[in-house]
């Protein structure tokens, strides 16, 4: 007993001492951790503060990586600012980052490294003056506003396109620091809208679009600039690009239309029908597009080859939204070839094919094989597939329409309920885009009727019954297919609608039909049916015998009422169908359903009393509207594509701006703003040819005056080249001009000028004998000239004799 007391006491107080040597060790661990962190933190100063390059950097490694982990820095901001002057440029870097990311808390101690980092705008660096104007736009204090406001004037007009693009970026985060420095950015913005780098405007435009994307009179004088520029920029360039360059064309470009010339026998050579006008709906009417939208649209097509799926998006945007439907043939295939990318891609390429099908789906019919449903395909790209497949099944040919059809038919009996149903839906909207299809969708959807599915079995004969109602008369034989599958179908609901049509189409033939036996029939087990199709029964009961109330009683009696009492029974009726309503009327009576006796005591009294004959033939035989299922998307077609509004089918998604509609053509600029601008004081070269003038650069392009065509100027009478004096006026003298002149009437007459109009022969000779009285002019002015200039010569030698007499002469 002693031994066991012994060793419990032992091993107690071993476990005291365990206990005690773990509390010893975590503590000193802590304190360990604690005066590892103290000690980091004393290094990491000292190498901060030290005057070698190699350490500073070192301490500014240490300082980006806690940076990146999460933790918290700040404690090293004077440290780190101190190293701003450094030469040294990856200190530099290093110490702009942490500014960045850190001069929003000690925003005092930042200002004091503004003056270093104004130094740097003057480097030689070109990196160094954009990481400068990087920094100061970052650093966001509002009181350097105006400092950042100069520094992107001076970045503006830098040699280095990449200062000049930092310049750009910069511009949006000093309007957000202070608003009111709105009119200098703006001034900035429009000088780099003007820059010939593709690398600036990228830079450019994205500031456009953060701090004034409503101001088109920046675009207007640089819009053919940033057009022949697009092809040159990077993606998200691109993207930036489409954007703008798509509301400035909807803004700025008016939608004209004319109508087609009209090919008239009988009309004149000078007849002309074409008007341009605003859009009249008319279907004669072709669009006539601007030059520059047509520029523009020319300059988006090798943009289909990016390799970025959102340049193609962008650009299908610009073709669907501003194109005619012509240009969307090309938007078809790069469209289809993003159905090989991931998914989240495949469904905005899916989205963006049907919001282009839903206008002209035309261009997508050779593509059709590549929106065949695949087993792996989530619900949201089935659904898209479905209807792409409906919106181009009238312009496939009869081949793939069977391919589709039979693909319908093979997803319809699945075990999907969502697929099932959507897949017959597709058959009924691809029976209403086409009518002569029509016929083929609907034996697809009879072989589902004697399915045991009853998901399948409602949705095939709700689809059957909006096929009939478009064309009740051809679908007759239908009508009786259908009423021979009641023998077979098993569900209510099924068995409901069957009867309900055939109830609806029971007036066909003059009632030679089958709708009254199929009520014959159908009395027979009524009081097993649901309570579903009980109630169709008895609206079938009404029907048959308001269409032989409507036969056998043409004109409804203008006597009184006879009473609602009086059974149909009680006459003595020369038909059977009467005898068969009461029968009905007297089943639903007794029913244990209230709605269906109240039904059948409703019927009774519509019907018992003739008077009323008319009212009931209103309400039961009443004509019904033609269903129409249009396509699920159709009301989000009107959203701008590639939108998340469109993704969604939403229209109130905060952010979404939809497209601007197509201004009016009295409030449309003027084509002649987005002409290149002209230097004040300088004359265009085709008014220094008009007054006589050489100019003195012949390589700018010539203007022709107001009034006149260039057509006109190519056939005036071409003058000799003559030397020029030097006040820049040609001397010509008359003999060249008139010499000249007969050169061009002989170059006129080479190029087959015909002078023989309407007019024939008669108005030749007419011409003819005018130009010879003309000639005759000509010759006797020349002799009368020539006697003068001999009367000149001999008064000038009488008087040279007259002064050799008075001795007048040298």
């Amino acid at each position: 007993m002693e031994s066991l007391s012994r060793i419990s006491s032992v091993l107690e107080s071993a476990r005291d001492l365990t206990l005690e040597a773990a509390q010893s060790a975590s503590a000193a661990g802590r304190l360990g951790r604690r005066e590892a962190k103290l000690l980091s933190s004393k290094e990491t100063r000292k190498f901060l503060n030290s005057r070698i390059d190699r350490e500073v950097l070192d301490g500014l490694r240490r300082v980006i990586t806690m940076m990146s982990r999460g933790n918290d820095c700040s404690e090293f901001f004077a440290d780190v600012v101190k190293n701003v002057a450094s030469p040294a440029l990856e200190i530099k870097k290093l110490v702009y980052i942490y500014l960045l990311r850190y001069a929003e808390f000690e925003p005092d101690l930042a200002l004091l490294s503004i003056n270093t980092i104004q130094k740097a705008l003057n480097d030689q660096n070109q990196v160094m003056r954009a990481m400068a104007i990087r920094v100061m736009s970052g650093i966001r204090v509002p009181v350097i506003s105006q400092i950042v406001a100069l520094a992107i004037k001076k970045g503006v007009t830098d040699l280095s396109s990449y200062v000049r693009k930092c310049a750009a970026l910069a511009i949006p985060k000093c309007y957000k620091l202070d608003p009111t420095t709105m009119p200098q950015l703006t001034d900035h913005l429009g000088t780099l809208l003007g820059d010939r780098s593709h690398y600036v405007m990228s830079a450019a435009v994205m500031a456009f679009l953060e701090i004034a994307p409503s101001r088109y009179d920046l675009i207007h004088p640089h819009f053919r600039t940033l057009v022949k520029l697009l092809i040159d920029m990077d993606e998200w360039g691109q993207l930036a690009m489409l954007r703008l360059l798509n509301g400035y064309a909807r803004k700025c470009f008016p939608v004209k239309r004319r109508k087609k010339k009209a090919v008239n026998a009988e009309g004149g050579f000078y007849s002309d029908d074409d008007t341009v006008g605003q859009i009249t709906g008319t279907q004669d009417m072709i669009q006539d597009m601007d030059p520059d939208l047509e520029l523009f649209l020319s300059a988006c097509s090798p943009l289909l080859q990016s390799r970025n799926s959102a340049v193609i998006v962008a650009v299908a945007r610009v073709y669907r939204h501003l194109a005619p439907s012509e240009y969307l043939k090309q938007l078809a295939g790069p469209l289809a070839s993003l159905l090989r990318a991931p998914i989240n891609i495949q469904h905005i390429a899916l989205i963006s094919i049907v919001s282009i099908a839903l206008k002209c789906a035309q261009p997508f019919s050779p593509f059709v094989t590549h929106f065949l449903v695949q087993h792996l395909d989530p619900p949201h790209i089935w659904r898209l597939k479905l209807e792409i497949l409906t919106l181009t099944f009238p312009f496939v040919n009869t081949c793939t329409k069977n391919l589709i059809l039979s693909e319908l038919e093979y997803f319809a009996q699945g075990y999907d309920q969502e697929l099932i149903k959507e897949t017959v839906r597709a058959i009924g909207r691809c029976a209403q885009s086409e009518t002569r299809n029509a016929t083929r969708c609907l034996r697809v959807l009879l072989r589902q009727v004697e399915s045991s599915d009853g998901v399948l079995l409602s949705e095939s004969l709700t689809v059957i019954r909006h096929i009939i109602q478009q064309n009740p008369t051809a679908h007759s034989k239908t009508v009786i297919r259908l009423a021979k599958a009641l023998d077979t179908a098993t569900n209510p609901t099924a068995r409901a609608s069957i009867i309900w049509l055939v109830g609806e189409f029971s007036g066909i033939d003059d009632g030679n039909n089958v709708a009254a036996d199929s009520l014959r029939i159908l009395a027979k087990n009524f009081l097993l049916e649901s309570d579903q199709a009980k109630q169709q029964i008895i609206l079938l009961a009404a029907k048959v015998y308001a269409h032989h109330l409507n036969r056998t009683q043409p004109l409804w009696p203008s006597s009184p009422a006879i009473g609602h009492d009086k059974d149909p029974d009680d006459e003595a009726p020369k038909h059977s169908l009467p005898l068969l309503f009461s029968y009905i009327l007297l089943l639903g009576r007794y029913d244990m359903s209230y709605d269906i006796r109240d039904r059948a005591r409703l019927y009774k009294s519509l019907l018992a009393n003739p008077s009323s004959t008319e009212l009931a033939t209103l309400l039961l035989l009443a004509p019904k509207p033609t269903p129409q299922a249009p396509s699920p998307s159709f009301g989000r077609k009107d959203l701008t594509l590639g939108s998340a509004a469109m993704i969604l089918g939403q229209v109130s998604i905060r952010g979404y701006e939809p497209l601007p509609d197509w201004i009016n053509i009295s409030r449309a600029p003027s084509p002649s703003l987005r002409e290149h601008l002209v230097t004040e004081g300088t004359i265009p070269q085709g008014g220094l040819a008009i007054i006589g003038i050489a100019p003195q650069n012949s390589s700018r392009r010539t203007n022709t005056p107001e009034g006149f065509t260039s057509s006109q100027f190519s056939n005036s009478p071409k003058f000799p080249e003559c030397e020029t004096k030097s006040n820049g006026k040609v001397e010509t003298s008359l003999e060249d001009f008139l010499a000249s002149e007969e050169e061009s009437e002989i170059e006129g007459e080479g190029e087959g000028i015909d002078y023989e109009g309407e007019g024939g022969d008669d108005d030749r000779e007419e011409r003819e004998d005018e130009e010879e009285e003309e000639d005759d002019d000509a010759d006797e002015e020349e002799e009368e000239d020539d006697d003068d200039d001999d009367d000149d010569d001999e008064d000038s030698e009488g008087g040279k004799e007259n002064s050799q007499l008075l001795g007048g002469s040298k």
